[in-house]
């Protein structure tokens, strides 16, 4: 990582020195309590491994927090916000601790955010969603360009939109993604894919029969040569209604549904992703008449008593 943010991290996060007023550049380190310090509100990291906090708060009660926390002092007299060492302060709060070393810094919300950022993107904390939301956030917040912030971190432009790319990807392989069942590669790949619902059926397949990126990527160009082929038809444009009706049966259902309809025809389509999940898939659509109501009837008066055809008229025909 290039020494790119101004002073750089290393030099915001460098051990303090004596004799200072709070908040002022040679601030000593000093204990807070865990209770008086806030998260940072620009974290990029959203998702913290349960089993790996606890490790960390094992270490820490048997040996103590190596590495103060940094923190600049909050809008709230007596609380404090956190700079960088999120990971740090949650185990220590899980250890027990009343009260940890802190070193205090007073930051712009723009060194805030670049903080947290870098120290992340250099542990390697963060997984690739989280990492392309914060970038695309960091890039909002301060209205930069992609170049801008490529130089803030010491990337190329084209890494930098690269990563922003994924955020292209559909609702379901971002979750993938963030949880880890795919990797980075993957959902590259996955980007060659511009129909959502095929992009979430790969990636089913992908997690179901453990699919390694190179074959991903050349279903992906077969699908992309069908596609020029005319040989892949692609989606129609949809109403709101029947996205409605879509959104309306996957609720219900807790899986992906596709909808097409032509005129006063079309198609359910329902994905299911093992044998046994199709037994589930079966007995949920054998419950739906007990739970859907059925359409309404017209009035008593306007329906007509069907007769069976007299012997005469059946000759007839």
């Amino acid at each position: 990582m290039h020494k790119a943010l101004g002073r750089g991290l290393d030099a915001l996060l460098q051990p303090l020195e004596s004799g200072a007023t709070p908040g002022s550049a040679g601030e000593a380190i000093q204990k807070i309590a865990v209770d008086k310090i806030r998260p940072n509100r620009y974290q990029p990291r959203t998702y913290f491994a349960q089993e790996a906090l606890q490790e960390l708060a094992d270490s820490i009660k048997m040996h103590g927090l190596a590495q103060p926390v940094c923190v600049s002092p909050s809008a709230v007299p007596g609380e404090y916000e956190l700079v960088a060492g999120e990971r740090r302060w949650r185990a220590s709060k899980l250890a027990g601790l009343q009260e940890i070393p802190c070193m205090i810094r007073t930051v712009t919300d723009r060194e805030r955010y670049e903080l947290s950022l870098v120290e992340n993107l250099q542990r390697e904390d963060l997984n690739p969603i989280e990492e392309a939301e914060a970038l695309k956030k960091f890039i909002d917040e301060f209205h930069l360009t992609q170049e801008d912030l490529a130089r803030a971190l010491g990337r190329s432009r084209s890494a930098v939109a690269n990563k922003l790319r994924l955020l292209d990807l559909c609702g379901e392989v971002r979750s993938a993604v963030r949880e880890g069942g795919l990797s980075e590669g993957h959902a590259r790949a996955l980007l060659g894919i511009n129909d959502a619902g095929r992009q979430a059926e790969l990636a089913q397949r992908i997690l179901r029969e453990k699919l390694p990126v190179r074959d991903v990527e050349k279903i992906v160009a077969d699908w992309q040569s069908a596609l020029r082929d005319g040989r892949v038809k692609t989606p129609r444009h949809k109403s709101s209604e029947v996205k409605r009706i879509e959104e309306d049966i996957q609720r219900s259902l807790g899986r992906r549904v596709e909808v097409q309809s032509k005129g006063k025809k079309g198609w359910i389509r329902i994905a299911f992703y093992s044998l046994d999940d199709l037994q589930t898939l079966i007995s949920q659509l054998q419950r739906i008449p007990k739970t859907v109501a059925a359409p309404s009837l017209p009035a008593s008066g306007s329906v007509r008593k069907a007769h069976a055809p007299s012997k005469k008229a059946r000759k007839g025909r």
